[in-house]
């Protein structure tokens, strides 16, 4: 064999193991992604099935309150659709949004009835509940800075060019909007 059929024998080798490695690189990000969106659906089913225990609680306390009960209701059911629909990360994000507008109103009418907040099983669930959204917000950055490695991988070269080639897509980001950012406000 000549030398120069030798060099390149030996780039063609090194461009293979190059794709190998950028392939496989990308193959563990998207499986990181996976496994934080993972995450955000376990804690978000923990949510979801704390909820009805909440609005029964209340409804124990609040029985003409019967409008923000089934606001609520109809929030959890479009957000479980949304997740078990297999919705990509902003159309879950604006279903979780809505579910949490709805919570809000129904802490506020906890607010007007002192029996309410005073009940150990109201006080508990409140507590599971408050437990589960600092999860859920732990698990959402989790799943973010992970999109966040996957999406810089994708877009820079020369992985791009591999990205492209075997179809790898930018991920959504799993994001809350610009009210819910703001602090709320419960007073026992």
């Amino acid at each position: 064999m000549s030398t120069t059929m030798m060099v390149i024998v030996g780039v063609i080798v090194l461009v293979i193991i190059a794709i190998i490695l950028i392939y496989n690189s990308l193959i563990r990000l998207r499986n990181r992604v996976d496994e934080a969106w993972s995450d955000i659906d376990v804690q978000l089913k923990r949510r979801y099935d704390l909820i009805p225990n909440l609005v029964n609680t209340v409804k124990g306390y609040a029985k003409h309150e019967s409008e923000t009960f089934q606001k609520v209701t109809e929030a959890r059911s479009q957000a479980m659709q949304a997740q078990e629909g297999g919705s990509d990360a902003k159309s879950q994000a604006k279903a979780e949004n809505m579910l949490s507008d709805t919570l809000k109103s129904l802490f506020a009418v906890a607010e007007s009835y002192p029996d309410l907040k005073a009940s150990q099983n109201f006080q508990e669930l409140q507590k599971e509940l408050s437990d589960t959204e600092n999860k859920i917000q732990a698990a959402r950055r989790f799943y973010n800075n992970n999109v966040l490695h996957f999406d810089t991988k994708i877009q820079t070269f020369p992985t791009n060019i591999l990205a492209n080639m075997f179809n790898f897509k930018k991920r959504d980001y799993f994001e809350i909007e610009e009210k819910e950012k703001e602090n709320v406000e419960v007073k026992f």
